[in-house]
């Protein structure tokens, strides 16, 4: 039998050119492609001005704007790419409009090889030649090039999280002498927080570690909101699991591999698993909490993850007793998974070399919705931009708008002020597309007038 760093090696290399169209498990939802001919793709980040960054595991950084991959790329490091390496993780600081760091997580070719977080400063749709900032060198690497995590995220606290594997030596996840099957939090100049669980017990750089023993954490998420981390470990011979990240928690690798059997204190079990009857490697991971819902109101604060070999994303419920249902099938071989702004959920596949997005344009297809005033030709907003009534838009049913009225305005000489909506909404509030076309009017009145 193949070990799974051949089977990943094998995937990696023949899935490229596949083509991907997934089967939705509840009617009302649609993909599209964003963008295709990204080479080896490994993860991917919304920069918070909305452009989506990709990383090529060949040590390029794409980048999605209004909808097009970029030609040039963001940046170029030279890696090491051999089986599970590369550049492998990509994050924005929680100060990026006044800073414009960016932060990558690659393998740095040498002998031996080792992987590095490094900070990058942006300048557009590129970096600033040189500004690169090694932030965190991790231990050697050996001769197996697996098991290499690569995830990198903020925390709502404003540290950097980082996913380490524990190169194919189970014995580094259960020791604090190095950095390896951990995850590792940071300050985002690469100091370590005093308050990590572990400072006072471990020395040196090994004061970063914030959770040990895990195999191959190559994807995990962090909740918008909440900060609640959810952690995808890549598994052996049996199971899949996702971990509810905890300061100082120890996953029991390789002690355990999914739900400690007979239990053991010492382990955090995980909060769900499944059998490699299912699939062979964990990956994605996005909760479902958008600035605006485009979902139906059940996949709120939900966790969407995804299956490499099996092709597959499922949620998962922490509301309802963190309950597993099948949302998609029939992918290519995704690999990362993000929820934009606007509420779409969008995939990174693998095999189709493509990003996809995922609307719910609900069971009943569009509408029409119409923006009026009385008087008719005031500005209102919608969705935060100004629109001259009447306005007449497309919406798919279930989609959310937000809608406004400002409330003092002049017209033909004329001022006004508002007085309400005919849905009975706040001056600005939030609807829900119906199944019917449907016509929201502001009436103003004149200045002056009682």
């Amino acid at each position: 039998m193949k070990s799974k760093i051949q089977l990943l090696g094998a995937l990696f290399v023949l899935i490229a050119g596949a083509v991907s169209a997934a089967s939705f498990s509840s009617p009302g939802f649609t993909e599209s492609v964003v963008a295709s001919g990204i080479s080896g793709p490994t993860a991917m980040e919304f920069a918070p001005d909305g452009r989506l960054f990709v990383c090529q595991q060949n040590g390029q950084l794409r980048v999605i704007k209004n909808g097009a991959l970029l030609a040039t790329p963001f940046l170029t490091v030279t890696t090491d790419s051999t089986g599970e390496r590369g550049l492998l993780g990509i994050a924005f600081d929680p100060n990026f409009a006044n800073n414009q760091y960016v932060y990558i997580y690659y393998t740095m070719p040498g002998s031996p090889p080792h992987n590095r977080v490094s900070r990058f400063t942006a300048s557009g749709d590129v970096a600033v030649s040189g500004s690169e900032t090694a932030i965190l060198d991790l231990n050697d690497l050996s001769s197996a090039s697996n098991h290499n995590g690569g995830a990198i995220h903020f925390g709502l606290d404003g540290k950097l999280y980082v996913a380490a594997g524990e190169n194919a030596n189970s014995a580094n996840a259960q020791t604090l002498s190095n950095l390896l099957g951990k995850i590792l939090r940071l300050n985002p100049d690469g100091s370590i927080p005093i308050d990590n669980p572990f400072y006072n017990s471990a020395t040196g750089v090994n004061r970063a570690i914030w959770a040990l023993g895990l195999r191959n954490p190559f994807t995990f998420a962090i909740q918008p909101g909440t900060g609640r981390m959810f952690i995808n470990d890549v598994g052996q011979s049996a199971w899949e699991e996702i971990d509810d990240g905890i300061a100082g928690a120890n996953y029991g690798w390789p002690n355990c591999e999914g739900v400690c059997s007979p239990p053991n204190p010492s382990f955090r079990d995980p909060i769900n698993q499944y059998s490699h009857a299912e699939g062979c490697a964990i990956v994605g991971g996005a909760f479902y909490n958008p600035a605006v819902s485009q979902f139906p109101p059940e996949y709120t604060g939900v966790y969407f993850f995804a299956e490499l070999c099996s092709a597959w994303i499922r949620k998962l419920d922490p509301a309802n007793g963190n309950q597993v249902t099948t949302f998609a099938t029939a992918l290519s071989s995704p690999v990362d998974l993000k929820v934009s702004a606007d509420g779409a959920l969008y995939y990174l596949d693998r095999g189709a070399s493509a990003v996809y997005r995922v609307e719910f344009a609900g069971t009943a297809g569009t509408v029409t919705l119409t923006l009026a005033s009385e008087p008719s030709g005031l500005q209102l907003t919608l969705d935060g931009l100004s629109v001259t009534t009447p306005h007449a838009f497309q919406s798919a049913v279930g989609t959310t708008h937000s809608i406004g009225a400002p409330s003092s305005q002049r017209l033909n000489k004329t001022n006004y002020s508002f007085v309400n909506w005919s849905d009975g909404g706040a001056q600005t509030h939030t609807l829900i597309t119906p199944s019917a076309d449907t016509t929201y009017t502001a009436t103003y009145r004149k200045k002056g007038r009682q």
